[in-house]
């Protein structure tokens, strides 16, 4: 019984049909948010999303069945219970907030769809080697920041006024959001130097350590897509051997049995010439 609900969950069909549960689930949750849409249909949009959060603890029920202990072997299975364990806390009193984490069961077709786990788990296994690169980043931040306090902080105490402040300006400054008209050239009104100190940043932080960061990205994802098809191929060439041995077995059984007809017959002729 549980290898069966196990075939059944692991079929393509049951997958995308939990997917499409899950995108039809966030457009409930979306529609939630329009009062318009409350007033006219809200009874039956809060039914069908019980109906909703219904299939997956049913979903999650029978895993927890078919899998036993080895459901939580699986960090995407716990993760699936967790988002579906959020969604079933009372949202009331201190609670309410969970009301809008509810949302959160969109992430599930993350653990349905297996090229947006291949995408997770290579930004997952990226971690490591991002850790080194924040921390670069960090400090190149830091001697940036204090520079650029010494630097501008008498004439653009808003921006620069103090080391938080030209952190956050700084930070402005690398994702490139109106760092030229908003920030930078008013500076150079005042400090005409000034983009000898900008430009190096932006070419450092923007265009040189942010890109490290997309590097270890792609490489990760890249790893990963060469592992899923390394363990794809072993096991298409196991299922291949396997069946190999079991022709040539059917063969040798075939040829035993002929072999024993053939005893049979020349017996039978041997004992007919007697």
């Amino acid at each position: 019984m549980r290898q069966t609900i196990s075939d059944f969950l692991d079929r393509a069909t049951t997958r995308y049909t939990i997917m499409g549960v899950i995108l039809f689930n966030a457009i409930i949750l979306g529609l939630e948010t329009s009062g318009t849409v409350m007033n006219v249909a809200g009874d039956l949009i809060v039914a069908l999303d019980t109906v909703c959060l219904a299939i997956f603890v049913a979903e999650l029920a029978a895993k927890l069945y078919a899998r036993g202990l080895r459901f939580f072997r699986d960090a995407w299975n716990v993760f699936d219970l967790l988002v579906v364990g959020i969604a079933l806390a009372p949202a009331t009193g201190g609670l309410a907030v969970l009301r809008a984490l509810r949302i959160l069961r969109l992430l599930r077709v993350i653990s349905v769809a297996p090229t947006l786990r291949r995408v997770v788990e290579g930004f997952i296994s990226a971690l490591p080697g991002m850790a080194s690169v924040f921390l670069l980043m960090g400090v190149i931040f830091y001697i940036a920041a204090v520079i650029a306090t010494k630097l501008f902080a008498a004439t653009f105490p808003e921006w620069f006024g103090s080391l938080g402040q030209s952190l956050y300006t700084l930070f402005q400054v690398m994702t490139l959001e109106s760092w030229s008209m908003g920030i930078v050239r008013p500076v150079m009104e005042v400090h005409s130097e000034a983009w000898m100190f900008f430009v190096p940043f932006i070419l450092i932080t923007t265009f040189a350590v942010v890109n490290l960061v997309v590097g270890l990205i792609v490489n990760s994802m890249q790893d990963a897509h060469a592992e899923e098809t390394n363990a794809a191929t072993d096991t298409y060439r196991d299922e291949v051997i396997r069946r190999l041995a079991a022709i040539e077995q059917y063969l040798k059984d075939k040829d035993g049995a002929k072999d024993l007809h053939a005893d049979s017959l020349s017996g039978e002729r041997t004992r007919a010439n007697r």
